[in-house]
């Protein structure tokens, strides 16, 4: 599953997604428990990537919360409250990476929309109180079954099942994020089409997109 991304530049957060961002700073790529800009119903806010950010696990725990399977989503502990309280969010970003290993050996690729133009995909979040008082806020990506889609089943290892983030449609942003009901908010919770995605291996270019 996804466990990195290129989180929109400071111009597309507000060209492409309507945000004022002030004077936050994040990096250009993110990984777990790194600063990323995300949307929710009440606003833009900056958060950790993964669900329970390293600081708020039990001593000696490592748990990849950075994404969470649709399936369990609300049956799980780490997940289950904020799912049912639909505390939804849209995290943009540029691109994400995979691993492929159809030529013998993991390669990272590049996956964003065909037209190279910024997205959003399906996540939760939450709020979590820190040492000193504040309140800082984490998300999570959600993530369906891919076996059956076109560029998503090439990627992971052979043998695993094949999993892909939700690219949310710009016209369906708002109502993701004011849905209510956790069972109405699995109905946006569909594959993107391959054909409008693309996939590069930017460590290889010699070899091109997927669907060269």
């Amino acid at each position: 599953m996804c466990v990195n991304f290129l989180p929109p530049s400071r111009r597309q957060m507000r060209e492409c997604f309507g945000a004022e961002i002030g004077d936050w700073q994040w990096r250009d790529e993110a990984w777990q428990d790194y600063l990323a800009p995300i949307l929710t119903r009440d606003g833009v806010r900056l958060a950790s990537y993964g669900f329970i950010p390293k600081r708020h696990q039990p001593l000696g725990a490592r748990l990849s919360t950075m994404n969470a399977r649709a399936e369990t989503i609300g049956e799980l502990r780490s997940y289950r409250d904020a799912w049912r309280r639909c505390q939804l969010c849209l995290v943009p970003m540029q691109a994400f990476f995979e691993p492929c290993y159809e030529r013998g050996r993991a390669e990272r690729y590049r996956i964003g929309l065909a037209d190279g133009a910024p997205f959003a995909v399906a996540g939760l979040w939450r709020e979590w109180r820190e040492a000193d008082g504040s309140i800082s806020a984490a998300f999570t990506q959600i993530t369906i079954n891919a076996d059956e889609h076109a560029l998503m089943n090439r990627m992971h290892r052979p043998g695993e099942e094949k999993r892909s983030l939700v690219i949310i449609e710009p016209s369906q942003y708002d109502a993701w994020l004011n849905c209510r009901n956790p069972e109405a908010a699995r109905a946006f919770l569909a594959a993107w089409p391959a054909q409008d995605m693309a996939a590069e291996a930017p460590d290889l270019p010699s070899q091109g997109s997927l669907f060269d």
